[in-house]
């Protein structure tokens, strides 16, 4: 990937997520050299103009961010990205919210719901983005299904060890 096409990618996630919910630039671009890991991109007029960031495991499949340009949110853009790569594999997919508990995260949990995702009961903290942030309580969601508790708990692991790089258990 060139540098021109990461610094437009790393921009609409600064446009798109907290400081807390995002790597630092040199966390998201070392990333890059990660086997299991893997930008997806939506271009228009040579311009970048949506991502997915996701993590590929041989269980299951992880999205770290999705975003969408903010001069062309609500076109549908990020509802076709994210069924282009529902559509990719049978594996499970997880993926992270915000608790629905403001009318913005209600939005965006209702949008993955309207894409068939689940919203798993378990308690989950993400661990640090970047040194020095807390830790962040976030739901799980997962398509196609809910996870059983024993199946949250394998996954959980691999992406804090993987995802995370903590040794840790919250």
């Amino acid at each position: 990937m060139q540098d021109s096409q990461f610094d437009q990618i790393y921009a609409i996630m600064e446009a798109s997520f907290p400081e807390i919910e995002r790597r630092t630039y040199a966390g998201a671009k070392e990333l890059l050299s990660d086997p299991n890991y893997r930008l997806i991109t939506e271009i228009e007029s040579n311009k970048i103009i949506a991502f997915l960031a996701v993590w590929e495991f041989p269980m299951f499949r992880f999205v770290e961010h999705i975003a969408v340009d903010p001069g062309v949110r609500g076109s549908g853009l990020g509802g076709k990205l994210m069924k282009a790569y529902m559509g990719e594999s049978l594996k499970p997919i997880l993926l992270e919210v915000e608790p629905p508990v403001t009318d913005l995260a209600e939005r965006r949990v209702g949008f993955y719901t309207r894409l068939g995702f689940h919203l798993n009961d378990f308690d989950y903290m993400q661990p640090p983005l970047q040194i020095g942030m807390p830790d962040l309580a976030l739901k799980m969601m997962s398509y196609p299904q809910t996870l059983t508790e024993a199946t949250f708990s394998v996954f959980k692991d691999i992406l804090y060890t993987k995802v995370y790089k903590v040794t840790k258990t919250f």
